[in-house]
């Protein structure tokens, strides 16, 4: 038994989290069953304070790396077994650019910058009774603007993000190329990630220059659509 906990369907996509979208991802593309349990209530019992976890045959498991590892070794899962040892490092390192480095412009796009604070409050809090709904974003907020200069995108101005944000998105687009799926014609464990940060600026109905960048690549967008239709056709 496999249960995912996760925010839940917002702003267009089936979660407004990437890593959760991820984990989602590997579950689909693995042809594994498994269930939700959605709210953001989550948060205070995940393990190390961040979404997702994940109770598997009774263990629990936090962190989307840690969950997609355990669930590979657990059911013997065969996905990137055709990769070369070479294509698997560099399948590597480009997830390590979306997560560590592409995630952080996502980041101050939604949380710091003023017009994405707007939708993503409206979002996550507008439910929230009186006064919560007045206190629980500005606490929110003022911790994640905290986490983004002590990571290092917060101390950047809104230019040099979106130079980083295009760049990234740029040469994911070239690494793309013309492939099915990211590292071939079938896929791998990358499409997990590929698509769960994809998604989060091409699917999205959050508005933003980063997602309007991410669009203007048709390769990156046929990717999404592809990967929706075959994967997520609910």
């Amino acid at each position: 038994m496999i249960t995912l906990y996760g925010f839940g369907k917002g702003m267009g996509t089936l979660d407004p989290s990437p890593f959760v979208l991820k984990t989602h991802t590997y579950l689909r593309l693995a042809k594994l069953e498994y269930q939700v349990v959605n709210r953001i209530g989550n948060l205070q019992k995940a393990p190390k304070g961040k979404l997702p976890f994940a109770d598997i045959d009774g263990k629990r498991i936090a962190d989307s790396s840690f969950i997609i590892e355990y669930l590979t070794d657990h059911y013997q899962i065969t996905l990137d077994d055709w990769l070369t040892e070479e294509q698997k490092a560099l399948a590597f390192l480009v997830s390590k650019a979306l997560e560590e480095h592409f995630y952080w412009c996502l980041v101050w796009m939604r949380w710091v910058d003023p017009a994405g604070w707007e939708q993503i409050s409206r979002v996550f809090f507008g439910g929230l009774p009186f006064p919560l709904r007045a206190l629980v974003p500005l606490v929110a907020r003022s911790g994640v603007v905290k986490a983004s200069k002590s990571q290092g995108i917060g101390r950047h101005n809104r230019d040099e993000i979106l130079k980083i944000a295009e760049k990234t998105l740029r040469y994911l687009s070239v690494f793309l190329a013309d492939k099915a799926y990211m590292m071939g014609d079938k896929p791998c464990s990358l499409d997990a990630t590929g698509y769960g940060f994809l998604a989060q600026t091409i699917l999205t109905e959050f508005d933003s220059d980063v997602c309007e960048m991410a669009r203007q690549h048709e390769n990156l967008v046929a990717y999404c659509r592809r990967m929706q239709e075959e994967f997520f056709p609910e």
